[in-house]
């Protein structure tokens, strides 16, 4: 039976196989496999697990089976059916051999139930083909584990009684960096040819990013220039304040927001510039992404947008007066009127009397 390292580093070089061929050859890609497992106790483990070709999702781990759940439909066409199901006996010894060995360690140092382990590990391409593999093991949130890749052992990331345990089992498993010679200088590039157009398309796609300039006025003596650029994809983005046509350097001023997913797998950002209400510069957010090629989205923005504001607010405030005193002549008029016939019928009664 193989120990629960190569169990592991054997699943993440099978998905590897296919991942890392489907990326653009001009660029770096990284393939992710993230394993959260959550140990309640010593005969209740829970564990979730997820698959990440850079930011696609390939499928997820089935809590109760332990089998793939496949999202992306060029995955499993990917490699044979009989290397899936390697992969997904591979997966379950692993799983079976982790729940196992962190059990054992935990009741061996009085470790606290509950606790939760998180495991990520992958690897990552480079555009001249070389590839490197990485691994780290987190405890309750905390960095515990890291593997060095260049000397094929693992180092602790906090010293304690359960990290030097786990770390002693790993240590001893001195068949991973051979392993992991083989399956990257042999295997993958022998494959690499016959796997390289599965999922091209999904990493090749590409959003246009749509930006709107807008302002806030938090008081008198400041304006928020705010560029909202949303709907882009892939992720990066360039993302730049110009005054008067040149780039506003970082600073306290310029304030730009993580990248953030939006709901249908794009993504969006906003870039806020504090500037001094009608100072005389002309402001413009730029926006470079890849959709656009060598073109920039530039998007304006100029005092004449508060001049419009203000202006409509005079406009309306002086319809309101003038209203106001239209009203106020209206009810003098009806008043005065009133008080006419008023003393007209009084004259004619006492007339008659």
């Amino acid at each position: 039976m193989k120990s629960p390292c190569c169990c592991l580093l054997s699943f993440l070089l099978y998905l590897f196989l296919f991942s890392w061929t489907w990326a653009n050859p001009e660029g770096t890609f990284t393939i992710r496999l993230l394993q959260t497992t959550t140990f309640q106790n010593t005969s209740f483990v829970h564990t979730e697990g997820l698959g990440l070709l850079e930011d696609i999702e390939l499928g997820s781990l089935d809590k109760h089976t332990w089998s793939i759940h496949f999202y992306q439909p060029w995955v499993c066409p990917a490699l044979p059916q009989s290397d899936w199901d390697t992969i997904d006996n591979l997966l379950k010894i692993y799983l079976q051999q982790f729940s196992h060995l962190i059990n054992e360690g935990a009741m061996q140092r009085d470790v606290p139930y509950p606790f939760v382990a998180q495991c990520m590990a992958g690897c990552e391409l480079y555009p001249n083909r070389t590839s490197r593999t990485f691994a780290y093991v987190g405890y309750n949130g905390q960095d515990f584990l890291s593997f060095d890749t260049e000397n094929a052992s693992w180092t602790l990331s906090q010293d304690t009684n359960l990290s030097r345990y786990v770390w002693s089992v790993l240590q001893n498993y001195t068949t991973l960096s051979e392993l992991v010679e083989v399956l990257f200088n042999d295997t993958c590039v022998d494959d690499m040819e016959v796997l390289l157009n599965y999922g091209r398309a999904a990493l090749e796609r590409q959003e246009l990013p749509v930006a709107t300039v807008f302002a806030r006025i938090p008081s008198l003596d400041q304006l928020l220039l705010v560029c909202h650029v949303t709907g882009f994809y892939p992720r990066p983005i360039s993302v730049a304040w110009l005054r008067d046509g040149h780039e506003v350097p970082p600073g306290p001023v310029l304030n730009t927001s993580t990248i953030l997913p939006n709901a249908d797998l794009t993504y969006q950002l906003r870039s806020i510039l504090a500037v001094a209400p009608h100072d005389g510069h002309s402001y413009v957010c730029r926006v470079r992404h890849r959709s656009l090629g060598n073109r920039s989205l530039l998007i304006p923005w100029g005092n004449s947008e508060v001049m419009l504001i203000t202006g409509l607010m005079t406009g309306l405030l002086a319809a309101m007066a003038i209203a106001a005193v239209s009203v106020l002549w209206v009810c003098r008029q009806r008043k005065h009127q009133q008080m006419a016939e008023s003393e007209s019928r009084n004259s004619i009664l006492s007339k008659q009397a």
